[in-house]
């Protein structure tokens, strides 16, 4: 009999000593049901972060909504502020099909990926 190894979707979150970066990993399907939870983990820090990373690495797919989220995250990033430098978003260790996605949409030129 083969064990089937399942993976839990969610979101988890994790600010760096200083206050100054956040790291989100997103395990599973990033889709509309995370978008509470995605959004619960940047929301109502204060003070905000300047950087936000992205943790892909246990993300198996993601759908338009998510696309969303992250420019919602984008947008709470800069706040209203004129000087994109003064915050970022980073994507980082996505796979193959996500690193697709996100090239499809575009978004390497809106975020930095690694």
């Amino acid at each position: 009999m083969l064990a089937s190894e399942k993976t839990v979707a969610g979101v988890s979150a994790e600010l760096s000593e200083g206050g100054d970066a956040l790291v989100i990993r997103v395990t599973g399907n990033f889709d509309f049901n995370m978008h509470r939870e995605f959004q619960r983990a940047y929301q109502n820090l204060s003070p905000s972060p300047k950087h936000y990373c992205i943790d892909l690495s246990e993300t198996l797919h993601l759908d338009s909504a998510a696309l969303g989220m992250l420019l919602l995250l984008r947008d709470h990033c800069l706040g209203d502020g004129d000087d994109p430098e003064q915050c970022r978003v980073e994507l980082m260790n996505a796979n193959e099909h996500v690193g697709r996605i996100l090239t499809v949409s575009n978004f390497d030129k809106i975020f930095t990926i690694r």
